[in-house]
C-alpha cells in the first residue's frame, strides 16, 4: 500500500513541477502549445495500451464499455458544472483546470495503486505517461491565475493537494481493489480510460489548437508523445 501510495505522489508531482514552471520560467505560448500536445499524445498511448488494452484482457468488452461509459460521463458533468460558475473573468477556467485534474488524478492513481496490486510492481509506462501528461494541465492554470493576480503560494498549495490526492488514490485502489472481482477491476481501469480520454478532446487538445494557434507543431508533438509513450509500453 506504501509503495502504491509513493507511486502515486511520484507520478502527480509534475503537477506541482507544472505550476512552478509556469511561475518562474517564462515560456512562450507556442512551446506550451507544443508541451500540451506531446502531453495529449502520452495520454492517449497510456489510455490504448495501458488502461483500456488491459481492462479488456481482464474483464472483456462489456466492463470495458461500461467503465469508459461511466468516466466519460463524471467528467463530463463534473467540467459542465464548473463550467457554469465562470464569471467571465477567468476564474472558472483555472478552477476548471485544477478540477479536471483532481478528477483526472483519482482513477489514473487508483490505476497505478492497480498495477502494484496485480503484478507485484509498478507499471512504469503508467507512471510515466501521468507524469508526463500532468505537466500541460498545470501550465494551463498557472497561466490563467497569473492573469488574475493569485499568489504564487495560494496557486502552488493547491496544486500540492491535487499531489497528495494521487497519492492517496492509489494507495486506496491497492487496497480496496486486492480481491475484487475481475470485471470490477476492468471497470477501474477503462473508467479512468475514459475519463482521460474525454478530458482530451475537451480540454488539452483545444487548448492548443484554440488558444496558441500552433496547429502544425501540435499535431508532430502529439505523435511524438504517442510514440515515447508507447516505446515505454513496449520495454
Amino acid at each position: 500500500m506504501l509503495e502504491a501510495g509513493l507511486w502515486g505522489v511520484v507520478a502527480g508531482s509534475s503537477l506541482l513541477l507544472g505550476a512552478a514552471a509556469g511561475f518562474y520560467l517564462r515560456l512562450g505560448k507556442h512551446l506550451i502549445a507544443a508541451i500540451t500536445g506531446f502531453g495529449a499524445g502520452v495520454l492517449i498511448s497510456a489510455v490504448a495500451f495501458e488502461l483500456t488494452e488491459e481492462a479488456y484482457a481482464v474483464g472483456g468488452a462489456d466492463a470495458v464499455a461500461a467503465g469508459m461509459a461511466a468516466g466519460a460521463i463524471v467528467f463530463f458533468a463534473g467540467d459542465r458544472w464548473i463550467e457554469s460558475m465562470d464569471k467571465g473573468d477567468g476564474e472558472g477556467t483555472s478552477k476548471a483546470i485544477e478540477f479536471g485534474a483532481a478528477l483526472d488524478a483519482v482513477p489514473e492513481s487508483a490505476a497505478i495503486g492497480l498495477s502494484v496490486l496485480s503484478a507485484g510492481t509498478v507499471a512504469p509506462a503508467l507512471v510515466g505517461a501521468v507524469f508526463l501528461s500532468n505537466v500541460p494541465e498545470a501550465l494551463s492554470s498557472t497561466g490563467q491565475s497569473m492573469k488574475m493576480g493569485h499568489g504564487r503560494g495560494r496557486v502552488l498549495a493547491r496544486w500540492a493537494g491535487i499531489v497528495l490526492l494521487a497519492g492517496v488514490s492509489a494507495a486506496l485502489g491497492y487496497v480496496l481493489l486486492d480481491g475484487a472481482s475481475e470485471n470490477l477491476v476492468a471497470f477501474t481501469q477503462a473508467f479512468a480510460g475514459g475519463a482521460v480520454l474525454c478530458m482530451l478532446t475537451d480540454t488539452m487538445i483545444p487548448t492548443a489548437f484554440e488558444e496558441y494557434d500552433r496547429r502544425p507543431q501540435v499535431g508532430l508533438t502529439t505523435v511524438l508523445g504517442f510514440a515515447v509513450a508507447f516505446l515505454l509500453s513496449t520495454m
